[in-house]
């Protein structure tokens, strides 16, 4: 595959939601199991590669569901996030072999992008309770399962963002 073409198979991972449950009709069809996941993936760093190759571990299609930069915003707050910008936030997930699909949203949590979906597995972060976990109720009652993934100890887009303030101050 040349240089241009990988270049296309990665953005044409980037996909809007109409087009996204399409595919996903097919590959239920097909017996696949859609795993799900989402977050803001701003300043990508070790922990998210592993979260995300252990996501795609639960299945065969791996969906990001990204928040938006509007939604990053609402989310985190004071207009200081995100760090980088929404488009390349999914161009770099793009890029991962364990990402399948990436689309983006703009409500502060995943829930209607779950009841869209309806993945067979739902990840999220071990540092999330199940019973906080937004869709889990949803993916166990349409005999789906909810995993929780730990983290990467002592590594997040904040303690970046402060270690960097903090050297560079």
């Amino acid at each position: 595959m040349g240089s241009s073409n990988h270049y296309m198979h990665t953005m044409s991972k980037i996909i809007n939601l109409k087009d996204l449950l399409e595919k996903i009709s097919l590959f239920h069809r097909q017996g696949k199991k859609i795993v799900f996941t989402n977050g803001c993936f701003d300043i990508m760093h070790v922990g998210h590669v592993r979260y995300l190759t252990a996501a795609k571990a639960k299945g065969e299609i791996l969906v990001v569901g990204l928040n938006s930069d509007k939604s990053v915003n609402t989310i985190k707050g004071g207009g200081k996030r995100p760090i980088i910008c929404e488009d390349q936030r999914a161009e770099v997930l793009a890029g991962l072999l364990c990402v399948d699909y990436i689309t983006v949203f703009n409500e502060p949590d995943p829930l209607k992008l779950i009841q869209a979906i309806k993945p067979d597995v739902l990840v999220k972060g071990a540092d999330w309770p199940e019973d906080k976990i937004i869709g889990a109720d949803f993916v166990k009652k349409n005999g789906g399962r909810v995993v929780r993934v730990p983290l990467v100890p002592k590594i997040s887009t904040s303690s970046i963002i402060q270690k960097i303030l903090t050297v560079h101050s």
